[in-house]
């Protein structure tokens, strides 16, 4: 299969970074790419800088503007589109919710953000109310995807019950980056952490990883100074970790890869975690924590 992401820098103009978005789809499918992620909130500036309830209105219904025009585009060019909404279920209820788009145009499901972190300059629970779809693939004609969104993407449980339900791919759609006042070798740190923890749930699962990252520098509108350098660096890996593709840290990019979906069955067969999970023995993994 040949995959395309989508890495883009964002302005306030909804029009600007939604044609931005679509050119990356385009450019990807002419390149051969079968599915095309693009990154978290790819629409808009990332807003949870702030807690600010005007930005309430940025929010939008699934079916709305931006799925339709996703699936017109993923109709016209026969790919399988995974896009990003602040959806607006109803007034009061909204979610950071990951869409599939089919090939035909058709929703083929949609993945609402579970983990919602609330950090300096990150602001989510703010706006989203925590996902309760769970930790399900949506089925496409490429297969099975098992979507999860940024934070999410620092937790191993959450990659393992994708694995656990039939998921062939992880996918990641990110708005992550530096605070500009940190020491590069803090940077450093956090960039190796964000590549590792992902590639491990690969290894973990034996499953390809997608990341889709933002980049750019996005200021914070207070006075806070939660400046952000999303840091790109979007990739591809492999069932073992293996780094297939890779986007620059700095500038907005249209990554290809190809994945072989049948080394998932290869290295299962050598690398058999899941036939030596301990499944009697995990109980105390739902509590929130041990002291002894």
């Amino acid at each position: 299969m040949r995959v395309g992401l989508v890495q883009q820098a964002n302005s306030a103009n909804y029009r600007q970074n939604l044609d931005a978005s679509v050119r990356g789809i385009e450019q990807a499918a002419r390149q051969g790419a079968q599915l095309v992620l693009l990154q978290e909130l790819h629409t808009s500036l990332y807003f949870c800088k702030t807690t600010d309830p005007t930005c309430f209105e940025l929010a939008e219904t699934i079916p709305g503007p931006t799925t339709d025009e996703l699936a017109s585009t993923a109709r016209a060019l026969s790919v399988v589109v995974v896009g990003s909404v602040f959806e607006r279920r109803t007034v009061g209820l909204y979610h950071n919710t990951a869409v599939v788009l089919e090939a035909d145009g058709r929703i083929a499901g949609i993945y609402r953000k579970m983990h919602i972190p609330d950090d300096p300059g990150y602001h989510e629970k703010f706006y989203f109310t925590p996902g309760d779809l769970g930790f399900k693939p949506i089925q496409t004609s490429l297969g099975r995807l098992g979507l999860l969104v940024c934070w999410d993407q620092w937790f191993p449980e959450a990659a393992r019950l994708m694995a656990l339900a039939g998921a062939e791919l992880l996918l990641y759609p990110t708005a992550i980056g530096w605070d500009p006042r940190d020491e590069p070798d803090e940077q450093a740190r956090q960039f190796d952490a964000w590549r590792t923890i992902q590639r491990s749930h690969a290894i973990a699962n034996n499953l390809p990883v997608l990341c889709c990252n933002r980049v750019g520098l996005e200021t914070d509108p207070s006075d806070a100074g939660n400046h952000a350098q999303f840091w790109g660096g979007s990739f591809v890996c492999g069932p073992q970790g293996e780094i297939l593709a890779e986007a620059p840290t700095d500038a907005a990019t249209v990554l290809i890869a190809d994945i072989d979906l049948a080394r998932t069955a290869r290295v299962r067969n050598i690398w058999p975690y899941f036939r030596d999970r301990r499944i009697d023995a995990y109980q105390e993994i739902t509590s929130r924590y041990r002291s002894n």
